[in-house]
């Protein structure tokens, strides 16, 4: 299952290609007038609003693989609590642009983006350090895995906010399910005053399997579990664990402590 884990450079054909994917449904969505100012999923945004929060975060990666690679420099980490306001701001500053030079401009971002990506070696996959504007320095494999949450997640908003059913990629899904716990453990609102373990399982597809979660005063850690570790765990579905940690929607099942689920799962803000 190599091939399905974006951390390996044995992962990056598998990401890149579902990048792309979901990038042409993104494109596809959202390039109509009808859709422009469409209401989403992703809070008071419509449409162009999510273009435009691609366009400021995909320019945000150019100049920190330039910075990787010794030509500029970036200001240190933002942070993660201030992200969601910021981007919010960034977002909205495009609103006055037309539907035409924004979806052109964010088609050129993303074949400029992927040329980065595809150039990648095998060193530099994992020991490339690129400094992100709001976490700091990430190795590289983690900006196709950002470009992959912002193309499925916000497909997923452009979907929802039609009103009609749907779901996330299975691929996607199964290729972020791993960074979730990361997403977790970076956005903890406070640490809890007591230590508490839960399992989270995650049900099917290629990353299915069990993972125990520590938490405490110094924060959380995860390490993967076999089966009945942990007294209390919750289930998900590749696609449910993604839209829960997103803070899409409250997915899962609980299988113990409700007490000790309901604690885990509103330790957390939003970005």
């Amino acid at each position: 299952m190599s091939s399905w884990d974006a951390m390996s450079f044995e992962g990056k054909e598998t990401v890149l290609r579902v990048v792309r994917q979901e990038a042409d449904q993104f494109f596809g969505l959202a390039d109509s007038d009808a859709a422009w100012h469409a209401p989403t999923g992703a809070g008071g945004w419509e449409v162009r609003d999510i273009a435009g929060h691609l366009v400021d975060t995909t320019e945000a990666y150019f100049a920190s693989f330039d910075a990787a690679r010794g030509q500029g420099e970036v200001p240190a980490a933002y942070g993660l609590p201030g992200m969601a306001a910021r981007v919010d701001k960034q977002a909205r500053a495009f609103r006055d642009q037309p539907r035409e030079a924004m979806m052109g401009r964010l088609r050129r971002d993303f074949a400029k983006m992927m040329e980065i990506f595809d150039g990648l070696t095998e060193q530099e996959w994992t020991g490339l350090l690129v400094p992100h504007f709001y976490m700091g320095p990430l190795p590289s494999f983690f900006y196709p895995a950002f470009h992959l949450m912002d193309y499925a997640v916000h497909s997923w908003d452009v979907h929802e906010g039609t009103g009609r059913a749907h779901g996330l990629s299975g691929e996607a899904a199964d290729l972020l399910a791993p960074f979730m716990f990361v997403l977790w453990k970076y956005t903890i609102s406070a640490p809890p005053a007591e230590s508490f373990e839960l399992g989270v399982r995650v049900t099917s597809g290629a990353s299915a399997g069990d993972t125990l979660v520590r938490l405490g005063p110094d924060g959380m850690d995860y390490t993967p579990a076999a089966g009945g570790e942990a007294a209390t765990v919750l289930e998900f579905d590749p696609g449910s664990l993604v839209l829960t940690a997103f803070g899409r929607s409250n997915s899962g099942t609980i299988r113990g402590e409700r007490s000790v689920a309901d604690t885990y799962l509103n330790l957390f803000f939003r970005i």
